[in-house]
């Protein structure tokens, strides 16, 4: 990689207030069939810089599957699960439309300016969901944050699509807020 792309790279997010990943996600919920719609998009839509956002647009059409390649990754051995990850996606989808998801090499943070909630396939048989809810006393299900330490505030262990209910949208919901 040259080093002005490099530099580039380094300075999207304070230039942008958003990650590299962030718009790449952003991106990839859009549909645009020349080049120059995208980056049209992301100028009018968010104010990027012309430079920019040429090089997000650029960047983002190089590796559009590595967020999925990471999930696959993540439960390689554990697809029973991968019920319960698509469930709780599609509520953290419902709550608001300035929701980030990103994937990483062994969770998926939910993201609202900060990370406000992390998905992780614990076991085999479990997914943990760390939340943040400051100021919320741990109690049944939802438990101090364990493993996942200041990251999270609180965890709810994941068996079955049943448990994400009406008590686990609200811990969701209550945590996004949080994150406004």
């Amino acid at each position: 990689m040259d080093k002005a792309l490099k530099t580039m790279i380094d300075n999207i997010p304070e230039k942008t207030g958003r990650s590299l990943a962030d718009w790449k996600i952003l991106l990839s919920k859009q549909s645009f069939s020349k080049h120059m719609q995208a980056v049209n998009y992301l100028k009018t839509e968010f104010g990027v810089t012309h430079g920019f956002a040429n090089t997000i647009v650029t960047l983002s059409k190089e590796d559009s599957s590595s967020d999925q390649d990471l999930v696959d990754s993540q439960y390689q051995g554990k697809e029973a699960l991968l019920p319960i990850y698509e469930k709780l996606l599609e509520v953290v989808n419902s709550i608001g439309n300035d929701v980030t998801i990103t994937a990483k090499k062994t969770s998926v943070s939910i993201i609202r300016g900060r990370q406000f909630a992390l998905i992780k396939p614990a076991t085999k048989k479990r997914i943990d969901l760390g939340l943040k809810l400051p100021g919320v006393e741990p109690d049944g299900r939802l438990e101090s944050s364990g493993p996942f330490g200041t990251m999270c505030t609180h965890r709810v262990r994941l068996e079955s699509i049943g448990q994400v209910d009406q008590e686990l949208k609200n811990w969701l919901s209550d945590a996004y807020a949080s994150a406004g």
